[in-house]
């Protein structure tokens, strides 16, 4: 192993995934993810649950990501662990984690911002994906969070909209629950509209100034839609799910790629990407494909493994505030509500 290889030890404990990943120089070693099945039955994510999850599944996700990877933990030259934004407790356990690892192993640690992470994720190695030039357009969206950020580079970002309410991975999940499917929700509407009409049903689009967004407006449409047709045809979200979920689905994707499409155009990029949980969907990585052609831009869209939150990316965003010297001190706590 080269003197000039670094290794990072990355930890995302955000929500509901612990996650550890073993990053040397910009290639990924090895990227492990435990889930919390406890919150299904809840029908989203409960904090007090997430963070007691955490402990128990921190060390075991470390201890196997180290394995994975062939390497010992003092190979490991610096560890990264995600601040924020996220739920408190959970970040709480990732944060204290990582500042015990670092005082053990007696190597430094660095601070990630988590939605700033989910971009830089394009930066990983990889043999199939040429990595987005600066500046670029990303659009950020997740359960939590939909953000339209400018990257001129690897930490200077601007947030140019963001949601004024609900995210899109919020619509799609609610939405779900309202039309009875378990929790979470999101990816079964995608699965479903691929069998659907996507005009097949009418809803509002939010409508906000600038190049924000805009959600809970169209879940009350849609709750209100499915009261009305119910009382009359008890049966018709089941006779119709196909249609619904295809409908629901392109009203959320439209609404996002009218902002996206603005803000290329106001910005004259063509350097555009997708980031964040909600990237995995395929009615939206579809149409930036389709818009890429349509508008001569350089897209870029992650693998499916770095969509959702994942360590990989919290490790690759740690590699470049290590080589800026951007080291956290022991003092650090958790921030729940970091922002860009």
């Amino acid at each position: 192993m080269s003197k000039k290889d670094i290794i990072i030890l990355g930890i995302e404990s955000s929500c509901d995934d612990t996650s550890a990943a073993i990053l040397k120089n910009e290639a990924i070693l090895s990227n492990e993810i435990a889930g919390q099945q406890v919150h299904v039955s809840y029908g989203g994510v409960v904090p007090e649950l997430a963070s007691r999850a955490h402990q128990q599944n921190i060390i075991p996700v470390v201890d196997a990501a180290i394995k994975k990877a062939g390497i010992s933990k003092q190979d490991i030259d610096v560890v990264a662990f995600t601040r924020g934004p996220g739920l408190l407790g959970s970040l709480i356990v990732g944060t204290s984690f990582a500042k015990a690892f670092s005082l053990a192993m007696h190597i430094p640690m660095v601070e990630v911002n988590h939605m700033k992470a989910h971009i830089l994720a394009h930066f990983i190695d990889d043999a199939t994906k040429e990595k987005p030039q600066f500046p670029f357009l990303c659009l950020t969206v997740s359960g939590g969070h939909t953000q339209l950020v400018v990257v001129d580079g690897f930490d200077d970002m601007q947030v140019l909209g963001t949601t004024r309410d609900d995210a899109a991975g919020e619509a799609f999940d609610k939405s779900a629950k309202l039309l009875g499917l378990p929790y979470p929700g999101g990816p079964l509407i995608d699965k479903y509209a691929q069998f659907g009409n996507p005009v097949a049903f009418t809803f509002t689009k939010p409508s906000v100034d600038d190049f924000d967004f805009s959600f809970s407006g169209l879940k009350t449409n849609i709750l209100q839609f499915i009261q009305k047709q119910t009382k009359t045809q008890p049966n018709f979200v089941e006779e119709n799910l196909h249609d619904l979920c295809a409908s629901i689905q392109a009203t959320i994707i439209e609404t996002l790629f009218e902002k996206l499409t603005s803000a290329a155009m106001h910005l004259n990029i063509r350097e555009i990407a997708i980031a964040g949980g909600v990237s995995a969907n395929s009615g939206l990585r579809s149409r930036l494909e389709l818009e890429g052609k349509k508008h001569d831009w350089k897209i870029h869209i992650p693998k499916f493994e770095y969509c959702t939150d994942n360590a990989a990316m919290i490790a690759i965003a740690g590699r470049y505030a290590y080589l800026a010297g951007q080291f956290a001190p022991q003092s650090i706590s958790a921030n729940p509500r970091l922002k860009i």
